[in-house]
């Protein structure tokens, strides 16, 4: 739980994350560690797009987030991290079924790290968020699962920061300590690179659009009670089932 005593104010969070958020995307740009090929992507259009926008909301939102709970901003890095080696690393498949089939027969792909990982530090931060163990494991699956259904609305420039922003405002109005200072933060990271993102200069990939969704989950789990937490788990697990089912539908097409 977030003691009273840890509370942000929420301009700052928002300030603090979008301050963040733009100077790692400054420095990134211009540093391109490893070359700037590494950093470089094509999006749906063709167009050359940087991947700077990932680590940089990424890095913002974990550390907004741990300024009300170190433990969730460190689960937040390690998402973000697991989105990072799917970009680096990441292949053809797509679907929690072909990466499991991989896995069944000798083959740890991206996909698979990603959903042990994140799955591991959603449960993480579910633990250090909520008191009840029932509520620790659905704090973990609405975690994970918001980080999984953020990634899977990334596939248009704007759409996944625009959801993340769209998402993280009704937040800023709850009650419970940590929720809205939470919400800010994720706001603040997420906004700050939306221009860009919607101008197709840059694109959040799996690093930020894991990351940002895994702090919107935070947000849910640290507002939710019992119910809350039961319905924003099935949202979650539905939206999975359906992505995974969309994502098979377009291989058998294509």
């Amino acid at each position: 739980m977030i003691p009273r005593s840890g509370r942000v104010p929420r301009t700052a969070s928002v300030a603090l994350t979008a301050a963040l958020a733009r100077a790692a995307l400054t420095a990134l740009r211009a540093t391109a560690p490893g070359g700037r090929e590494r950093w470089e992507r094509r999006n749906h259009a063709g167009r050359t797009v940087g991947l700077h926008a990932g680590p940089a909301t990424a890095l913002a939102t974990a550390v907004g987030v741990g300024r009300i709970s170190p433990l969730a901003g460190a689960a937040l890095i390690a998402v973000g991290g697991c989105g990072a080696y799917d970009d680096v690393a990441g292949d053809h498949r797509r679907g929690f079924r072909a990466h499991l089939a991989a896995l069944r027969e000798g083959e740890v792909t991206s996909g698979a790290v990603k959903l042990f990982g994140i799955g591991a530090a959603g449960l993480l931060a579910g633990a250090v968020l909520k008191e009840r163990p029932v509520d620790k494991v659905l704090a973990g699956i609405v975690i994970a699962g918001a980080a999984h259904f953020v990634n899977l609305v990334d596939v248009r420039p704007g759409r996944a920061a625009g959801a993340v922003v769209a998402l993280a405002v009704p937040g800023l109005l709850c009650k419970e300590p940590g929720a809205a200072e939470s919400a800010a933060a994720v706001l603040g990271a997420a906004g700050a690179v939306l221009p860009e993102d919607l101008g197709e200069r840059v694109m959040l990939g799996d690093t930020g659009a894991h990351a940002l969704g895994a702090a919107l989950g935070v947000v849910g789990a640290v507002a939710g009670g019992r119910a809350g937490l039961v319905g924003q788990a099935v949202g979650v697990v539905v939206a999975a089932v359906c992505g995974d089912r969309v994502s098979g539908l377009a291989r058998s097409l294509g």
